[in-house]
């Protein structure tokens, strides 16, 4: 009896894994996908327009707000111009970018699904230079529209068996909700952010790095800034950090990917 129980779930699981992986467009990974992209922007725009009520966001007038939202723009194009030529011209067709600074001591940035971008004040310092935050939004949009942080969710709701009803909002399932929350710690204040996977980061670099490039900045400007934000490191890193580890391993795979970055790189006419 016990062994048919076994096989049973390993069916299931099985199916599972079949039934719930969907092919990434760009990187061509297979990733499992039991969240619908549509649901996850809906709660996306929930918690950031909930996010930036309850924060000090700083205005257009501001020369580094301008910049975040000119910079922003740029990788935005980048990366549509990128799916266009590569035969997916409608693959963001729902996501409406927003660009924001708020003011904030944290060393972060981040994407939620959708386009919804942040920017704190603290990151400005380590970035130095208009090109370094280039490189910091396009590794932080990538896990965007790269599906990462659904396809943590994916991962997280199987190995808690968590089961969704296929026409049941996400909003309307308190773990669903949660486990959101934990994805995107920094709109819900959660204090435990679950971690992207190695080939998640390394997929940001890399095509990060391409966006950049492809938006007039010097993707070679990603190796001292990553130094900049490996000095930081210590007892207790940034949060940018926690989620995003820098260090000798990583610069060396930036290096290594810099010849097929600069490919794409034209300066831009400022």
């Amino acid at each position: 009896m016990f062994l048919n129980i076994g096989k049973g779930l390993l069916i299931f699981f099985s199916s599972v894994l079949i039934l719930g992986c969907s092919r990434n467009t760009i990187t061509g990974r297979s990733q499992l996908s039991l969240v619908p992209e549509s649901e996850v922007q809906a709660m996306a725009i929930t918690q950031y327009k909930s996010f930036l009520t309850s924060n000090k966001v700083v205005p257009l007038t501001n020369k580094d707000a301008e910049m975040v939202q000119r910079v922003g723009k740029r990788i935005a194009n980048a990366i549509q111009k990128y799916y266009t030529e590569h035969g997916q011209p409608n693959a963001l067709k729902d996501y409406h970018w927003e660009f924001n600074l708020v003011e904030s001591k944290e060393v972060n940035a981040w994407c939620m699904p959708g386009g919804k971008v942040v920017v704190y004040t603290g990151i400005l310092p380590i970035t130095q230079n208009e090109t370094a935050l280039a490189i910091v939004l396009g590794h932080e949009i990538t896990h965007a529209v790269a599906g990462h942080g659904r396809e943590r969710m994916s991962q997280q709701l199987l190995a808690q068996g968590i089961q969704l009803a296929g026409n049941v909002a996400l909003s309307n399932n308190d773990q669903a909700v949660n486990l959101f929350n934990q994805v995107y710690a920094p709109t819900a204040q959660v204090g435990v952010l679950l971690p992207n996977s190695r080939k998640q980061e390394y997929e940001a670099d890399h095509y990060g790095l391409i966006f950049a490039a492809m938006a007039g900045y010097d993707p070679r400007e990603a190796i001292p800034f990553w130094k900049r934000m490996e000095a930081l490191g210590g007892a207790k890193p940034p949060v940018f950090l926690s989620d995003h580890p820098a260090d000798a391993d990583r610069i060396k795979k930036l290096e290594a990917l810099m010849p097929e970055a600069l490919t794409y790189y034209k300066p831009a006419n400022n």
